[in-house]
């Protein structure tokens, strides 16, 4: 059962899948991926940089409810994302993957495993922000037919930075 008595109508995946002749494993993250998570997260110029009790707060029973997805081959993790519902949306709040695992295709494997989840329990949009700077984020999200509802003003620090906002319609 999810949060509040709700039914989850589909499980987040747990599946193997071969990239760039690799073996991967797309899987719901645990507790213990906090500190790769973490690291991988203060290792990105484009991630947000969480605490470690807002990590702790994905596994916690408060709402909102959350979904945290990993992928990681034999050397470990790779990438995550991380995002939450609010009544029938979603927002994708933090989406990391490693320096050496860039333009291998993770975000692209991540990002349609979340909207997956996000259809699956009848999601009616999905948002998130991203730095204006973060040309490669952004044509992801495009790809995927999100488009530009907004900018939020010096949103980032480290450095100072205005965010873009995207909307996918999913009803």
């Amino acid at each position: 059962m999810g949060d509040g008595g709700r039914l989850w109508i589909y499980e987040p995946p747990s599946v193997l899948i071969r990239v760039s002749n690799k073996l991967m494993h797309l899987r719901p993250a645990t507790p213990a991926d906090i500190p790769v998570m973490m690291n991988l997260g203060n290792h990105s110029a484009t991630a947000s940089h969480w605490s470690r009790e807002q990590y702790d707060r994905i596994f916690g029973a408060e709402p909102p409810r959350r979904l945290a997805l990993v992928i990681e081959e034999a050397v470990g993790l790779q990438g995550f994302l991380v995002a939450h519902e609010v009544a029938t949306e979603w927002e994708i709040e933090n989406i990391a993957i490693a320096g050496a695992a860039r333009r291998r295709g993770l975000g692209t494997l991540l990002l349609g495993a979340f909207l997956d989840h996000a259809r699956a329990q009848r999601a009616s949009a999905v948002f998130l922000e991203v730095r204006e700077s973060n040309h490669a984020a952004r044509l992801l999200y495009e790809k995927w037919a999100f488009t530009e509802s907004g900018r939020r003003a010096d949103y980032y620090t480290r450095p100072q930075e205005d965010a873009i906002v995207y909307r996918l319609s999913l009803a």
